[in-house]
């Protein structure tokens, strides 16, 4: 199904004038021949016959009259045929005997298109109001924030992950006729998508894992690497919402941390992998002191050691730089031997 997009149908105030004017004139003949018809004239019959005749059709062309605001599309159906699509602002006027479809006029989702849009009423005879359904669709950009999904990445882990996307429709005649509600497709292909996605990275980089699918190990994370996972993730997206007339603008991630039952194992996990790093770079950073105070000590001929003396100075040197806690000297007041 393509859409056809209906032109030269921004008449609507001419053909509104021109019926009311119509329906003002149709009002005299109506009337003269009535008055005709009493006093026996044979053709105040014909007169009373055009001009009611004009007034019960006339109003017609007053149903085909459809008014858009910007960034706004009317599909059009003529007895369950495809006729065409309005769209842009203006006062149109189109068939009588067509009617709006739009089967996601009513879906409404957790988004920003859906988030003000007031049904009109009308006040009925019995002080009931009857709601008139708003069968407009929004060429608008929009933004769908989905509710967050837990999916094992591809160590197993359970994640929590959220996501937003923005999106807007750009073929109408897809959207209403190629699926049975754009809204609701769009949602579920997103929840699709993420899936598929996730489960090809880690939370965090993780050894001999391949994310790009080339059987090269590499440091893909959905941490580290949250831009390639949300174009991944947008180009997923658009692949399966091609064929309802939807654009995919962009994927975000909004949301993403270990699933509670594993956060507080995972928390532990990532400090002692910190604790672990401080710890090589204090001993790193230790070993070298104890060396270059040897190398002074002995270029500046300061003290003669040998090597038991040297042992003890390295342990007790080692000690007081990688400890915990501050150093409590002890002042030797006597001979090592």
């Amino acid at each position: 199904m393509q859409e056809k997009v209906l032109e030269n149908k921004k008449h609507g105030l001419r053909v509104l004038i021109l019926d009311v004017l119509l329906l003002l004139v149709a009002v005299f003949p109506t009337v003269y021949g009535a008055y005709l018809t009493e006093q026996g004239k044979i053709y105040g019959w014909i007169l009373f016959g055009v001009g009611m005749t004009v007034l019960c059709i006339g109003w017609l062309p007053l149903c085909g009259l459809r008014v858009l605001k910007p960034q706004e599309a009317l599909v059009l159906t003529l007895f369950g045929k495809y006729i065409g699509t309005l769209k842009g602002d203006g006062f149109y006027a189109v068939n009588p005997f067509s009617v709006s479809f739009n089967p996601a006029a009513k879906t409404k989702l957790n988004q920003s298109g859906d988030v003000s849009t007031p049904p009109a009423s009308i006040l009925m005879k019995n002080g009931q109001a009857a709601t008139i359904e708003n069968r407009r669709i929004s060429l608008k950009i929009m933004t769908l924030n989905n509710n967050r999904q837990k999916i094992n990445d591809c160590l197993g882990n359970p994640v929590e992950i959220g996501i937003a996307v923005t999106w807007r429709v750009v073929d109408t005649a897809k959207a209403v006729f190629n699926v049975d509600n754009y809204k609701e497709y769009l949602s579920l292909q997103c929840d699709a998508a993420l899936r598929n996605v996730v489960r090809i990275y880690p939370y965090d980089v993780a050894p001999n894992v391949d994310t790009t699918g080339d059987g090269i190990a590499d440091e893909g994370s959905l941490r580290g690497s949250s831009d390639v996972v949300a174009e991944r993730i947008k180009s997923e997206i658009q692949s399966r919402v091609d064929e309802a007339g939807i654009e995919v603008l962009e994927a975000r991630i909004t949301y993403l941390a270990y699933a509670p039952e594993i956060a507080a194992v995972m928390l532990q996990r990532q400090q002692a992998s910190a604790i672990i790093d401080a710890r090589k770079m204090i001993v790193d950073g230790a070993v070298g002191m104890v060396e270059m105070a040897l190398e002074r000590l002995s270029s500046q001929k300061i003290v003669e050691l040998d090597e038991e003396r040297k042992a003890a100075m390295v342990s007790n040197l080692l000690v007081v730089l990688c400890g915990n806690r501050d150093a409590q000297p002890i002042v030797n007041s006597g001979s090592l031997y």
